[in-house]
């Protein structure tokens, strides 16, 4: 289905059964889960309140929902237990299985394993 500008404008709602909006023209007071964490907050639990759309040429539109900011929550803040977790699994990635080894850097998938235990040669 290939949208025009004009199809992705519908603020009432009545064609797309949400109040719709072309990409970058949503109106204030309205934002997407990234424009909300950047300003530090989430939608918590919240409806959505509407959408833009961004037609693309041979695909079906890029959407993303909006949310009401007077609506939001606070982000919740990290806990020490969450960190500890994090910085577990985050040293897991980087620890070759062959060697065992912390490599510095993120194991790439392809590989499954560091780049001296996959190419022990040097080349």
């Amino acid at each position: 289905m290939s949208l025009s500008f004009a199809d992705c404008h519908d603020p009432t709602g009545r064609v797309h059964g949400l109040p719709t909006f072309p990409w970058r023209l949503a109106p204030d007071g309205l934002a997407t889960r990234r424009q909300l964490r950047a300003l530090g907050l989430r939608p918590g639990g919240q409806d959505i309140a509407g959408q833009v759309l961004r037609p693309r040429f041979r695909r079906g539109p890029l959407a993303a929902f909006l949310y009401r900011v007077d609506r939001a929550k606070p982000v919740r803040a990290m806990t020490p237990a969450k960190t500890a977790a994090l910085v577990k699994a985050n040293a897991a990635r980087r620890t070759c299985p062959e060697c065992r080894r912390d490599a510095g850097y993120v194991i790439p998938a392809s590989l499954g394993m560091c780049v001296p235990c996959a190419y022990p040669e040097g080349g």
